[in-house]
């Protein structure tokens, strides 16, 4: 089981809200993640796609061949796809990833929890989200399960490795489709045009991809629609290769006005999805994760309840370095961290008359937390 089998509806925010919170009810869950199920091999294998796609397109575009509108939305951000792919390779080596906790059991057993996450709100939001979106959405699973601190900061990476994914899936229609209209321009100038051998343009090209025009030929929706397309460009010269067409469409028990409609939603279905998902890769660039974080992290809210009130006072690099004290002896106890926070404010405040002893930092810099656990 891959993790890019998950393939949901689009739900509205209440709905994908319940719906995570029962999945946190469901996650079983494990110390490290598998090294087997490290996504960047498989993002690499993505962008590779991606790639193959955006020359076909810069080809295409020189030969006069439609592009297909989604791939208009590639063929002005795929530097940004580029960008990130580099950013997730650097920041996620094997070694951070198997840090992070796993599932336990099921289906995506052996996968890093924060990874399932965030592949199921892409799929299930199509690449669609907000800053105020994404709180909600980790706030609903954290209301039947604490995310760890290192899981909420790093998530984004794995929202972008989603991202990328999808836009491989969508990249294959729009490579396919493309495939269709080069047999189209083949057929057209052979036929209609009547262009002598030394004169085809689309010969070369049409040969270069014969393996993927018929690797692709169930795509034939495309290939009906853009026939049509350019046939009519031709007016009368090209009815009775409209006439052919047609009927050829009737024995298959279709309609030609039927097919056109079929293949125009699904191409302004892909084009949505494409641009939700670079415009969720820029959103998650500008996203303050800080921010976020200090919102949603459970550690962060119990700290705050530091009896002496020095807590809240601290500079970030401080709190940072309290919570990281915490994420610590969390990993060498193997007890929760929020569990090891609630305690170290509970001993704070059981001293709370001692102005040492009256502030959690006597109990975790010192590590004297450690010998009530």
């Amino acid at each position: 089981m891959k993790l890019s089998d998950i393939n949901g509806i689009a739900l509205d925010k209440e709905q994908l809200k319940t719906y995570l919170e029962n999945i946190a009810s469901d996650h079983t869950l494990k110390a490290k993640s598998d090294k087997n199920t490290y996504p960047i091999p498989e993002m690499e294998r993505n962008f590779e796609y991606i790639t193959k796609t955006y020359d076909l397109l810069n080809i295409h575009l020189k030969l006069g061949v439609n592009i297909h509108p989604a791939g208009e939305w590639l063929l002005d951000n795929y530097y940004v796809i580029e960008e990130t792919v580099k950013e997730v390779r650097k920041s996620l080596p094997i070694k951070k990833y198997v840090s992070f906790l796993g599932i336990g059991a099921g289906k995506y057993k052996g996968y890093a929890r924060a990874y399932v996450l965030a592949e199921e709100i892409i799929s299930f939001t199509d690449g669609n989200f907000k800053a105020k979106d994404l709180e909600e959405y980790l706030t609903s699973y954290q209301n039947k399960k604490t995310l760890n601190m290192e899981e909420i900061w790093d998530i984004n990476l794995f929202f972008k490795i989603a991202l990328i994914e999808k836009i491989r899936d969508i990249c294959m229609k729009i490579y396919a489709s493309q495939m269709q209209k080069i047999k189209v321009e083949s057929i057209i100038e052979r036929l209609v045009e009547n262009k002598s051998k030394d004169k085809l343009i689309f010969k070369t090209t049409a040969n270069e991809y014969a393996k993927e025009i018929q690797t692709y030929s169930e795509n034939k929706y495309t290939f009906i629609e853009y026939m049509s397309y350019r046939l009519k460009e031709y007016g009368k010269k090209a009815i009775p290769y409209l006439n052919i067409l047609e009927e050829e469409i009737n024995k298959q028990g279709l309609l030609l006005q039927e097919v056109i409609k079929k293949e125009h939603f699904d191409i302004a279905l892909k084009k949505v999805s494409i641009g939700n998902c670079i415009k969720s890769i820029h959103a998650l660039q500008r996203m303050n994760f800080l921010e976020i974080f200090e919102k949603i992290n459970g550690v962060e809210e119990v700290l705050k309840q530091d009896p002496s009130g020095v807590y809240e006072k601290m500079e970030y690099k401080t709190k940072e370095y309290y919570r990281n004290k915490v994420k610590e002896i969390a990993k060498k106890t193997r007890i929760s961290e929020i569990y090891i926070a609630k305690k170290v404010v509970e001993l704070a405040k059981a001293e709370n008359k001692n102005p040492k002893k009256g502030h959690i930092g006597y109990y975790l810099i010192d590590k004297r937390i450690t010998r009530t656990l």
